[in-house]
């Protein structure tokens, strides 16, 4: 089956790389100009100048003046949950803290209270919505995260839930076994209680069952020490669990130093950040996820400090933290503004973040982010637009008129 994209306006060349994208490179794409595109089994096969344009395909396909992209990978997201927690954003607006309404018992543990009494049916609908939306505004891959259960069963209940939106998703999917995103109310005052159920029961039957791609930790004050990160990045290790870590979304208290330790894939938040640990960072392997939506939405004056990380030569990604409390939106073309406007990044090194170096934060460069020859053909065919920075401009409108999926 083969398939040409005709009548590209500009199309988006990738670049050849064995590593992210760093420093001045991050800012590089390639486009050629009236282009066509040709797929064949669902591979990127070929391109070129409608002047040497193929005459035959089993389908042609008219971009009518439009961009073709490479699709965005979204390497961090909490796609599967219960419900909304639209009184929450009440409650911000009305002064509280993110902290002080995790106190009250909201956050995480109100997500974890409405996931309990939900099907895993009704679950599976839900995320598969979300799915489909995100899709329609550009995501061709996206990591999914438990998290929301917080009970051996519970976690097991939505990573069997994300396992069965792999098997039914158009786009690859990883996924990230989230157990030390909060402290269960029951285990208050028994910390350790807890974290034995991750340590002794929970990885395990992950593991035995191939639940998860990759183990993360809340390492923040008021959710997980350094110390307890330690111990679980230590036990997922022997399970052949890669850390993908929140960390220094509030506090600068180590948790990227005990990442890169455990050679973490990646350490994702970063509003917070200090010299020391700007510097560990590109000395190490590990990628720096920023999430400008979450502060955004919190209405926090931190965003991360995206520019130094780039001066500093310390590898990018961009995601979306698509979640029902801090970041209630999958929209990666969103993602992009707020990554110009607020982190200061140009149209093309946030394209690049949220792309090649978002692929290579789900260890996913080989198939996706970028348009290269053998690649899956995960793209996104644009409205007409002038430059690629009208994309992130012209925020609000989704510019992406058809998505192409293998």
């Amino acid at each position: 089956m083969s398939k040409l994209i005709v009548n590209i306006a500009k199309l988006c060349l990738g670049q050849d790389t064995k590593r992210p994208l760093l420093a001045d490179k991050l800012s590089e794409l390639i486009f050629i100009e009236n282009a066509w595109l040709l797929i064949v089994h669902g591979r990127i096969a070929d391109w070129g100048t409608m002047e040497n344009c193929p005459e035959r395909a089993d389908e042609i396909i008219d971009a009518a003046g439009g961009f073709v992209l490479p699709a965005f990978v979204d390497s961090h997201t909490h796609l599967v949950f219960a419900a909304a927690r639209e009184q929450e954003f009440v409650q911000r607006i009305q002064g509280l803290s993110y902290q002080e309404i995790a106190q009250k018992g909201g956050g995480i543990l109100n997500s974890a209270r409405r996931l309990a009494e939900c099907s895993e049916d009704k679950l599976l609908e839900d995320a598969f919505a979300r799915l489909q939306e995100v899709i329609s505004y550009g995501t061709g891959a996206i990591e999914v995260k438990s998290g929301y259960g917080l009970s051996v069963e519970a976690e097991l209940k939505m990573l069997r839930v994300i396992r069965k939106l792999k098997e039914i998703s158009p786009i690859p999917i990883k996924s990230t076994f989230l157990g030390a995103h909060a402290m269960p109310l029951a285990f208050k005052e028994n910390r350790s209680g807890y974290i034995n159920q991750i340590l002794d029961e929970m990885l395990p039957r992950i593991a035995g069952e191939g639940l998860a791609d990759y183990i993360d930790v809340f390492c923040e004050k008021g959710f997980y020490s350094v110390e307890e990160t330690d111990l679980i990045l230590d036990a997922g290790a022997k399970y052949g669990l890669r850390p993908k870590i929140h960390c220094n979304q509030f506090n600068s208290m180590g948790g990227i130093e005990i990442a890169i330790k455990y050679n973490a894939i990646s350490v994702d938040h970063l509003e917070v950040l200090n010299d020391t640990e700007i510097e560990a960072l590109s000395n190490s392997n590990t990628i720096a996820t920023l999430l400008p939506s979450a502060p955004f939405f919190l209405n926090d004056d931190h965003f991360p400090p995206a520019r130094k990380l780039v001066e500093s030569k310390v590898a990018i990604a961009l995601a979306s933290d698509f979640n029902p409390g801090t970041s209630p939106s999958g929209n990666m073309q969103f993602v992009l503004s707020i990554a110009c406007i607020k982190l200061r990044l140009t149209p093309e090194e946030a394209f690049n973040a949220a792309t090649i170096n978002a692929a290579f934060a789900l260890e996913m460069e080989g198939e996706l982010g970028s348009i290269s020859k053998g690649k899956k053909a995960n793209l996104m065919i644009t409205k007409p637009m002038p430059s690629l920075a009208f994309m992130p401009y012209f925020f609000g409108s989704n510019l992406v008129k058809r998505m192409i999926i293998s």
